[in-house]
């Protein structure tokens, strides 16, 4: 399952200091159903501010976002929120998750948030930890578990509830270039068989390559990157 996503004229600034500082100012944004986009940009340009805004975790001050033929506009709070639970998957790059839940919880977690019952919960949890090879680690804590297998619960949690849009930012930054590596893969394989949408925000361009189209996040707007 995948969704289209559209972005019109996408601004949103912040204040500093009393300084305003203008982040975005004139995004648009075209990803087609199924499609992997990668985007790139230096530190600071906005790229997480720009999956906040997809993932409705924060209002633009201007523009238009649809998801699936939906503007986020249109939703009031309880909607938004049982739409983003639905619709969208979230991988940090710190991985997020609840230190005092094992790995099983944690990936539950956003099951039982939508209604599912705990042995629904349970099954779509540990079916999934089990094909990112983390069934030995059901029962680990957080605090318990390597940078990589904490990352790959991470990606489990966001895509328990198979949600047709998944945002990604910086999901192997965090880590070292083997587990990074195998995360990206284990990314690219869950992806693929769902036809989940993916936009992913990463600094390493070997990963971003490895997308279908790259847009690069500079001075407010997305374009293609420099060649």
């Amino acid at each position: 399952m995948s969704v289209a996503v559209r972005v019109r004229g996408l601004a949103k600034s912040y204040r500093d200091a009393g300084r305003l500082v203008r982040v975005l100012t004139a995004v648009d944004l075209e990803v087609e159903a199924g499609e992997l986009v990668a985007i790139v940009g230096p530190s600071g340009a906005g790229k997480s501010t720009l999956l906040h805004l997809l993932g409705a975790l924060d209002h633009p001050d201007a523009g238009e976002i649809e998801i699936g033929g939906q503007r986020l506009a249109q939703l009031d709070a309880r909607r938004l929120a049982r739409f983003r639970n639905r619709t969208i998957g979230f991988v940090f790059q710190f991985h997020q998750l609840l230190p005092d839940f094992d790995a099983l919880e944690n990936v539950m977690m956003p099951a039982r948030i939508a209604g599912l019952s705990a042995r629904q919960a349970v099954a779509r949890a540990a079916g999934l930890l089990a094909e990112v090879g983390l069934e030995d680690r059901l029962d680990h804590f957080p605090g318990q578990l390597s940078g990589g297998e904490r990352q790959r619960v991470a990606l489990c949690r966001a895509l328990v509830l198979e949600p047709p849009l998944l945002l990604a930012d910086e999901p192997t930054g965090n880590l070292d270039p083997e587990s990074a590596e195998k995360v990206f893969e284990l990314l690219l394989d869950l992806r693929a068989r769902r036809g989940t949408t993916t936009i992913l925000v990463t600094h390493n361009p070997a990963l971003a390559r490895r997308c279908a189209k790259i847009l690069a996040l500079e001075d407010g707007r997305l374009r293609p990157p420099a060649a």
